[in-house]
C-alpha cells in the first residue's frame, strides 16, 4: 500500500510538470473545444426550431391536455350518471320498504278481517246447530207428547169401554137416549 501511494505521489509530481508544457488543440489555431461544443448545440437548436420540434412537442402536449380534460368529463359524466343511478336505487330502496310496510300492514287487516269473518262464521254454525239441536228436541218431545196423549187416549177409551160395559146396561142407555131425545 505505500508504494502504491508513493507512486502516485510520483505520477501526480511528473504530471503538474507536463501540464505546462502541454498546449490545448485548437481547430485551425482560432477555435477551442468548448467553443466547438457550443457552436453543435446552437446549430442542433437551430435545426430543431427549424424542423417545428418545439411546435410538435407543444401540440403533442396540447393534445395530451385535450385528452385529458376529455376523460376528466367523461368521468364527470360518469360520476353523475352513478349519483343518479344510485339516487334511483335508494329512492326504489325507499318505495320498497314503504311497499313492504304497506303489504304488512294489508295483511294484518286480513287477517284480522278473516279471523272476524272466521268467528262470525262460527258462531253462525253454532247458533244454527244450536237452532237444530233444539228443534230436534222439540220434534222429540212433540213425538213424545203426542205419543202419550195417543196412549192416554188409548188408555182413557179402554177405561171407558170398560166402566161403561160394566156401569151402563141398555135400560141406562135407554134412559140417556131418551134424555138426550128430550133436550133436543
Amino acid at each position: 500500500m505505500a508504494n502504491l501511494l508513493t507512486l502516485l505521489a510520483v505520477a501526480a509530481e511528473h504530471g503538474a510538470e507536463h501540464a505546462g508544457a502541454h498546449a490545448e488543440p485548437a481547430a485551425f489555431g482560432l477555435i477551442g473545444p468548448g467553443l466547438w461544443v457550443a457552436l453543435a448545440m446552437t446549430v442542433l437548436i437551430l435545426i430543431a426550431l427549424f424542423l417545428g420540434v418545439p411546435k410538435m412537442l407543444t401540440s403533442g402536449l396540447d393534445s395530451g391536455i385535450a385528452e385529458i380534460k376529455k376523460q376528466l368529463d367523461e368521468a364527470k359524466v360518469l360520476r353523475a350518471e352513478a349519483e343518479a343511478l344510485r339516487k334511483e336505487y335508494a329512492d326504489k330502496i325507499a318505495n320498497a320498504e314503504k311497499d313492504a310496510a304497506a303489504m304488512l300492514e294489508h295483511a294484518k287487516h286480513e287477517a284480522e278481517a278473516i279471523v272476524a269473518k272466521a268467528e262470525a262464521d262460527t258462531t253462525a254454525v253454532i247458533g244454527r246447530r244450536e237452532k237444530m239441536a233444539e228443534d230436534k228436541i222439540a220434534a222429540a218431545e212433540r213425538g213424545a207428547v203426542a205419543e202419550l196423549r195417543a196412549r192416554a187416549a188409548d188408555a182413557a177409551a179402554v177405561a171407558a169401554k170398560g166402566l161403561i160395559a160394566k156401569n151402563h146396561g141398555a135400560a141406562a142407555d135407554k134412559a140417556l137416549v131418551d134424555q138426550a131425545i128430550g133436550a133436543i
